[in-house]
């Protein structure tokens, strides 16, 4: 199994990192955790045709979680030869999400099938969307996949994903706080991918702005790197992976990042720009 972080951006654009997106690559899987800005750039960075991607899966629907979904939806369906709809596993109202993406993208898929004879004899453009809550659980092919509770409020629902192959568990949280749903998803995982925020630098930064408390206000709902690592000491988990940096993480603060996480985890900790992966 193996981890790429494809996107370790936030909702800030950066023209260094791409936004949220993580690629799970397992018994000849690939998937894609979260689609944000760029996502599909890298994912061709990593190797990764859009084509051979078959699952995307969704933690929650905030725009900078989902912005390239309709570049992953799009690039596939002109790139394959057969029309083999992609698969979206998200939580509810995500079904509403992609059927506005898709009239978004009618009058697209009409220039497309106009010019193109075998386009349009492929059908039209399709995706397929299974709306899913904690407790559910699913496959793809081998790889097994179970929903698990975040706390992202007033995000509700958000949800994380426990993927399992072979032995081998990747938990995908998402943004959310600490919670019950968080600890049981990562018992005992090999690798634990969770988006972090800086309280100290978000809190400088808003105290800088006019407009500070609208910073102030993501506090609330992100984990930290010390609560990330707290809350994979608490289950047991391997290797911690952060991504999503809130404020963008520079070059040469990788350390002080590990450093927040290290004072509460003993285990390894994988943090750095868009691509950095791990093996299981």
């Amino acid at each position: 199994m193996k981890i790429t972080l494809l996107g370790t951006g936030s909702p800030i654009p950066d023209p260094n990192r791409a936004g949220p997106c993580t690629l799970v690559q397992a018994a000849g899987e690939n998937i894609m955790v979260d689609c944000g800005r760029g996502a599909i750039m890298r994912l061709m960075a990593a190797g990764v045709f859009p084509g051979m991607v078959g699952t995307m899966l969704v933690t929650h629907l905030h725009s900078d979680h989902i912005t390239d979904l309709n570049d992953l939806v799009t690039s596939r369906w002109v790139m394959m030869p057969v029309n083999v709809p992609l698969r979206v596993v998200g939580p509810p109202g995500t079904r509403a999400v992609v059927d506005a993406m898709l009239n978004m993208l009618a009058l697209d898929q009409q220039y497309r099938h106009d010019h193109h004879d075998d386009l349009r004899a492929n059908g039209p453009l399709t995706v397929n969307v299974e709306e899913v809550g904690p407790g559910d659980a699913f496959t793809v092919g081998a790889v097994t996949v179970s929903v698990h509770e975040t706390d992202h409020r007033p995000v509700k629902p958000s949800i994380g994903f426990r993927v399992e192959h072979a032995g081998k568990v990747v938990a995908l949280a998402g943004d959310t706080v600490p919670c019950v749903g968080v600890d049981e998803m990562c018992r005992d995982a090999d690798v634990y991918v969770q988006t972090v925020i800086r309280n100290d630098l978000v809190s400088a930064l808003a105290d800088a702005l006019p407009n500070g408390q609208r910073m102030r206000d993501i506090l609330d709902y992100h984990s930290t790197p010390e609560q990330a690592a707290q809350t994979a000491t608490r289950a047991g988990v391997k290797r911690l992976m952060l991504t999503h940096y809130v404020p963008p993480m520079q070059p040469g603060q990788e350390g002080e990042w590990r450093a927040l996480a290290a004072a509460h985890f003993a285990g390894e900790i994988i943090l750095g720009p868009d691509l950095t992966s791990t093996e299981i």
